[in-house]
């Protein structure tokens, strides 16, 4: 059995998937935050390209990719999966372990495959600037690299404690010319009035992109780049899910779970999104969804509707959330920091096609301390609950002797990130 599962470039998909198309059920439409009343599409476009409008609400199968995503996306697609031997060793399990590796690409997660759809489509609509909110750093270098690959000036605002936390990162960004901000800021007027009243706040996803927001909104020929959450984002993601299908038909399996980390949704959503009509038939297939237990939307949140930023300027969303004034505990998986989840994840989990677990920080960085020396590459903090995950199946398979399929969504590389492994080690 091979480790390494290879597509050619051609392979490369042409259309995203829109799950909306197969899903049973119509999805409940975002609230204009003034009326309560569903949001006239068009009053997003002061935020987003109308080619990004019109892919956050069509309910067409399949969005042909352009050629010059296609091109951008060859730099390091298709990316491969692999079959974790040394993982499955170390677990002692009768389980068959593949991965995604989507840590290829040039800014080591899979965060570019949206960056640089939406770069291309603000360029098309002659936007010269974009800004943007980053948890871990992962979402804002990616859109730095996106918008120097077009051309494209870039303001990030990233959450306090992960810029204190992870400096490689912002040196990344200003790298591939891109600016960047600790959030709260001295830079936008939310974000000196969050200073005035909390001078030490580390931060929030929601308060970065309420700062993001409200730079867009005072700049001109600037717009908002989202890196989760959104329907069009995932959308852009389900590269990752298709590619996945192709490999595992390769392969000559069938996989009984699915498994990814979860903050926003995008990478979870991009991988497991193309695996709904197989789920529709295959009701055995588990989909699992892994989030930290310390900012545990799913697992401990409420189905409603709710503003997905803290400053209330972003429509109002039916989603799992925590509340928007939720400010999370500074756990190192920055990018998982989130009050909220998408909603078509959120619509998934509610209906039974999926499920989340909880994952403490101590348990992710457990399994990817084995992850790392099993199989020789170094998992995010991020991806690291996921491969607990994925872990506690394997375990169980090793317990019942079943011989189960398990394939995962490796989301990034933790290469910028070995201060939070070495503090968590001495931690503990």
């Amino acid at each position: 059995m091979e480790r390494f599962i290879n597509l050619r470039g051609e392979d490369i998909p042409k259309y995203w998937y829109n799950v909306k198309a197969d899903l049973p059920f119509e999805m409940d439409p975002p609230l204009d935050p003034q009326t309560m009343k569903p949001m006239d599409p068009s009053k997003l476009e002061v935020l987003f390209p109308k080619a990004l409008v019109i892919q956050e609400g069509t309910k067409e199968k399949e969005i042909q990719i352009p050629q010059k995503v296609r091109e951008a996306y060859a730099l390091y697609r298709p990316t491969p999966l692999v079959r974790a031997f040394g993982f499955e060793k170390a677990l002692k399990t009768p389980a068959h372990i593949y991965y995604k590796n989507e840590s290829v690409s040039p800014t080591g997660s899979h965060k570019l495959n949206t960056a640089l759809a939406q770069a291309y489509y603000n360029l098309e609509e002659g936007t010269n600037k974009i800004s943007t909110e980053t948890g871990a750093g992962q979402w804002g270098s990616a859109l730095a690299f996106a918008g120097s690959y077009f051309n494209l000036d870039v303001n990030v605002f990233m959450v306090k404690i992960s810029f204190e936390q992870k400096p490689a990162r912002k040196y990344m960004v200003n790298l591939f010319n891109g600016k960047i901000h600790p959030s709260p800021s001295d830079f936008t007027n939310y974000g000196k009035q969050i200073l005035e009243s909390s001078p030490n706040s580390t931060g929030s996803l929601g308060m970065a992109i309420s700062e993001a927001i409200e730079y867009a909104l005072s700049k001109g020929k600037t717009h908002y780049s989202l890196g989760s959450v959104l329907d069009h984002v995932l959308l852009h993601q389900t590269v990752i899910g298709q590619e996945t299908k192709k490999q595992m038909e390769l392969a000559g399996e069938e996989p009984d779970v699915l498994i990814g980390c979860f903050g926003g949704g995008s990478n979870f959503g991009g991988f497991t999104l193309p695996f709904i009509p197989l789920k529709m038939k295959k009701d055995a297939l588990e989909i699992v969804a892994c989030e930290p237990t310390e900012c545990p939307s799913f697992t401990k949140g409420e189905y409603k509707y709710d503003y997905g930023d803290t400053a209330h300027l972003t429509p109002m969303l039916k989603m799992y959330t925590l509340g928007s004034e939720f400010i999370p505990p500074p756990i190192y998986a920055g990018g998982l920091r989130y009050h909220g989840a998408s909603p078509i994840i959120s619509r998934l989990v509610k209906e039974g096609y999926m499920k989340a677990i909880a994952i403490s920080q101590e348990e992710a960085f457990d399994s990817a301390r084995l992850f790392s020396v099993s199989e020789g590459i170094i998992p995010a903090p991020e991806t690291s609950h996921a491969i607990a995950g994925v872990a506690r199946y394997a375990k169980a398979c090793a317990e019942s002797g079943e011989k189960k399929v398990i394939v995962f969504n490796f989301s990034g590389h933790g290469l910028l990130d070995l201060n939070s492994y070495v503090k968590n080690i001495n931690q503990n």
